[in-house]
């Protein structure tokens, strides 16, 4: 079972900027065929790693996608306590991410 979490807004602020640690967080649309492929690869790498992964669709939360630079997607946006530390846009496979994300460990 995934454990990917929705959020929008406040929501979204409250459980990824004010939390420590990483928080990986996948801005997507549900139109975007890369979107689509790397959701189950998002599921999967949820399930396997011990930082948050978080989904925002971006037609839902336009504030968000843009307050952080979000101009196509999928666009990944990685935290850390509550900063953000890097960005990655496009289809990428789980060891790539996962490589990226675990820097900031």
């Amino acid at each position: 079972m995934s454990k990917v979490a929705y959020y929008a807004g406040e929501d979204f602020k409250n459980e990824t900027l004010v939390k420590e640690g990483v928080t990986l967080v996948d801005f997507f649309a549900t139109w975007c065929g890369p979107c689509q492929m790397l959701g189950p690869v998002l599921d999967d790498l949820s399930q396997e790693v011990d930082y948050k992964v978080v989904k925002v669709d971006v037609d839902q939360a336009r504030d968000l996608a843009a307050e952080f630079g979000v101009r196509s997607v999928p666009t990944m946006v990685v935290f850390k306590n509550g900063e953000v530390v890097d960005q990655m846009i496009g289809f990428l496979t789980k060891d790539e991410i996962n490589q990226k994300v675990s820097v900031y460990k």
